[in-house]
């Protein structure tokens, strides 16, 4: 079986101990204890340390998958007024009301449509509901 690089993800042939392909080290040790485990080990052998996603794989996670940017999907108004706000940067302590609503049938129409398309859907929704106007 072939080992994978925790670095590249390169494939290597089983007993190497450097990937052929970036170099680094294909023995994989426990971060508690520093014990040697093998690849396919969840949990190590000597403490029962979690072993958990490897730092190169999580970077290519990261690298795939990013984290999106809050402003990337908050409307533009509304970030405008958290931004002009003191108390929305340093926070404040407020009782609110928070109402949870599920729009009949948008999961199906979600479904049907482009993620930005639905995107803009959305922050049309949220923009009426947030200039007041909205009555129910």
């Amino acid at each position: 079986m072939n080992v994978q690089c925790s670095a590249c993800a390169h494939e290597n042939r089983p007993g190497r101990k450097f990937c052929v392909n970036c170099g680094a080290s294909l023995e994989r040790r426990c971060p508690q204890c520093n014990a040697a485990c093998a690849s396919e080990e969840k949990f190590c052998g000597e403490c029962g340390t979690p072993l958990g996603v490897s730092a190169g794989i999580q970077k290519r996670v990261d690298t795939l998958h990013p984290t999106p940017d809050p402003r990337s999907y908050t409307p533009k108004h509304l970030a405008d007024k958290i931004l002009q706000s003191k108390s929305a940067l340093e926070g404040e302590r407020k009782q609110v009301t928070v109402l949870f609503a599920d729009v009949k049938g948008s999961m199906e129409l979600a479904e049907q449509l482009d993620p930005e398309e639905w995107h803009n859907i959305l922050d049309r929704f949220f923009t009426i509901l947030t200039e007041g106007g909205a009555s129910f």
